[in-house]
């Protein structure tokens, strides 16, 4: 997704509070039973002596839908931490930003939680473009930043070089593994020629490459290799993304997409009926259950992406089955996609603080791999986990999305959920694969 330098944390500083003073008066997204506070509230409070962290999440914008889904984790694992006695003998304190998925409003919104709010980490971001905005931000500031979600391979690349200096981490494995699992299912169904269609972004366009170099390998054809078609994120119209997409005759379309957008180019192809006898193939950014509806029904009154397959970081972690129960109890409802990995993401931000005995970024930063990948007990409840750090033993968080083995470059490896869209538009994962 889009590149914005790290001088950006100097110039946008100065703009910060007026920027959320207008951010402040945007309209207030659908209730959807988790909290989407404004950018300057807090949801719990505290002693200012104790941890303070921040979350930099979509509740507006393209990637909202999804968005809603997971902002809610962060809050519910604060609650329960600071009800069995916080972290270094203190409350946790929360401060939520909504970054609109947007990369000028996630670079002020974590100018911001840096800055002003003095965090010591922050949950975020989602989308890769505004993770890639946050961290230039994060990195000088020395604020620990763990995405539940933001899956472009330039990450890796960029934590390879020591970009970051160990101030990235991610619960959500890179794109480059889905990627991989997505190309293996094509060839499992039996797709030989496939073209792409992606948004222009770090997501976007890593996730193109790596697909098109992977099957390639298994013997496939990517029909629009020489001429990839990229959309801006911010267009309005598809038609022409749409023909070029469809052109050549492919077996299926690989269509890495946002929500908003993403609803507007599928609704574009369908009206110029190349969408027949043409299989789609989605991934996570479009995995909501509001999507199918998005896009819409045909004039046959069946939904137009009845039959679309995709893919999505699956959740198998050995806390899941506490996390789903605990967000149920507290909710009444079943956690949406990348919730897991949202909360996966704020407990290690807690517990690497209690392991450090400090509560600063820098702190936080040199126990973060100690406490998701090291040799101390495998732990799944975060609570007992903080008791065990407590005593000055070590442990192995092992996540509600998975083991949360931090490697060096901030990365995790994850297993994919196969899902698709039935013809009564709901969504149901029907199979699992594994990267190999």
């Amino acid at each position: 997704m889009s590149k914005i330098h790290v001088s950006l944390a100097l110039s946008i500083a100065t703009i910060a509070s007026g920027f959320f003073l207008a951010a402040c008066e945007s309209p207030k997204p659908p209730s959807t039973g988790v909290s989407t506070a404004s950018p300057t509230a807090t949801t719990t409070t505290s002693d200012t002596k104790g941890l303070k962290i921040g979350s930099l999440l979509p509740t507006t914008g393209d990637l909202a839908s999804i968005g809603q889904q997971m902002v809610g984790s962060v809050p519910l694992l604060v609650e329960t931490v600071n009800a069995c006695g916080g972290v270094n003998g203190e409350k946790v304190s929360l401060v939520e930003v909504d970054d609109q998925t947007d990369p000028k409003a996630g670079a002020a919104g974590m100018t911001k939680l840096a800055t002003l709010d003095k965090v010591g980490g922050v949950v975020g971001s989602f989308a890769s473009s505004v993770s890639t905005a946050a961290v230039s931000v994060a990195v000088p500031n020395k604020v620990m930043l763990i995405s539940p979600g933001s899956t472009s391979p330039v990450f890796t690349d960029k934590a390879q070089k020591g970009d970051f200096k160990g101030f990235w981490a991610r619960t959500a494995p890179p794109d480059t593994y889905q990627a991989l699992a997505l190309a293996q299912l094509a060839k499992k169904k039996g797709f030989k020629r496939v073209s792409t269609v992606v948004i222009n972004n770090d997501y976007g366009v890593g996730f193109e490459k790596a697909f098109v170099q992977t099957f390639e390998k298994l013997g496939g054809t990517v029909v629009n290799k020489d001429k990839p078609v990229r959309y801006d994120p911010k267009a309005q119209t598809f038609d022409t993304e749409a023909s070029a997409a469809f052109a050549g005759k492919p077996d299926a379309v690989l269509a890495v997409l946002y929500a908003e957008t993403g609803s507007l180019f599928l609704k574009a192809a369908y009206q110029q009926g190349v969408t027949k006898d043409v299989q789609i193939l989605l991934t996570d950014g479009v995995k909501s259950n509001s999507f199918p509806d998005q896009v819409g029904k045909g004039k046959d009154g069946k939904y137009i992406l009845s039959g679309a397959i995709g893919t999505v970081p699956g959740s198998s972690g050995k806390g899941l089955e506490n996390f789903n129960k605990l967000w149920t109890d507290k909710k009444g409802t079943s956690p949406g996609e990348y919730a897991p990995q949202a909360w996966d993401a704020a407990a290690l931000l807690v517990l690497a603080a209690q392991a450090a005995k400090e509560n600063t970024g820098v702190a936080i930063a040199s126990k973060l791999r100690e406490v998701a990948a090291g040799n101390g007990t495998p732990v799944s409840d975060v609570c007992q986990g903080l008791k065990l750090l407590k005593e000055g033993k070590q442990i192995n968080y092992q996540g509600a999305s998975g083991d949360v083995d931090v490697d060096t470059n901030g990365d995790v490896i994850g297993t994919y959920d196969v899902w698709t869209v039935g013809d009564d538009g709901k969504i149901k994962v029907i199979d699992k694969v594994s990267p190999k």
